[in-house]
């Protein structure tokens, strides 16, 4: 309850120093619409015309249902992958058999490209949520039980044979000790895996499904509607820096206060 309540008054600071991703995202906006006045609105409408449609998006109740869909594929498959490859990822890295037998089918799964996976698992379950969220796993699991084991193995074994000279409780080795070095390595496979999750998914719903915001964007591409696919990617963007800066960034440096 304290470390929450200390993130929550540390949240204004927090957001003060981030002026200078601000910054860095109005200059971004500078250049685009650099390109537009040298390509013209059909090839890249200017930010203005963009965020202008993105306005109107947000006010129909059809394309807030078609966020809604794709962030439950997204959450549900992310979800999954966080629980089973960390889990699996701490047990592997504790044993190094399992950590060795591990080691080729990550390769596997890290090396088949996401739109091998999106075409199989369209032959075994259709079109339809189960696709999406099956890709969505088979994207982020790796990632998420790589950094566990990571974690795992690089634990100092000073620190562990200090812990048990102290006979400290299971509980003090693991919040004092154990967690915040792996969580160290756990925390950026976790954004990693979203940041894949949230782009796997809207690939698989453009190629897999009839809604969602990936199916939306097909239907952008196919009537050569520019700004709506802009205001879509902008969508996907946004949602996905406010996920990791605003969420998940404050988490992260209060947990890892350790390191200074």
């Amino acid at each position: 309850m304290k470390s929450v309540l200390k993130i929550l008054k540390d949240f204004p600071a927090y957001l003060w120093s981030g002026w200078g991703s601000i910054a860095s995202i109005l200059l971004f906006i500078a250049f685009w619409d650099m390109g537009n006045q040298i390509y013209g609105d059909l090839v890249l409408p200017s930010p203005l015309e963009t965020f202008e449609t993105l306005y109107t998006m947000l006010g129909d109740k059809e394309v807030l249902e078609q966020i809604k869909i794709t962030l439950y594929r997204a959450s549900v498959g992310f979800g999954i992958s966080l629980v089973f490859g960390s889990a699996l990822g701490l047990i592997a890295g504790f044993f190094a058999t399992a950590s060795m037998m591990s080691r080729p089918i990550v390769t596997i799964l890290v090396g088949m490209p996401p739109i091998a996976w999106i075409v199989l698992a369209m032959i075994w379950f259709g079109m339809g949520d189960e696709t999406v969220i099956f890709t969505v796993i088979v994207a982020s699991f790796p990632i998420i039980f790589v950094g566990a084991l990571q974690g795992t193995r690089t634990l100092d074994g000073d620190l562990k044979e200090m812990a048990d000279s102290f006979n400290l409780p299971w509980h003090m080795k693991f919040l004092d000790i154990y967690f915040p070095h792996i969580f160290s390595y756990v925390f950026p496979a976790w954004v990693s895996a979203l940041g894949m999750a949230w782009k796997i998914v809207v690939m698989a719903e453009l190629l897999a499904t009839s809604d969602g915001i990936g199916a939306s964007l097909a239907v952008a591409r196919s009537q050569l509607d520019t700004p709506t696919a802009l205001a879509l990617v902008v969508i996907m963007i946004g949602s996905l820096m406010f996920i990791e800066y605003i969420v998940l960034e404050p988490i992260k440096r209060e947990v890892e206060l350790w390191r200074s």
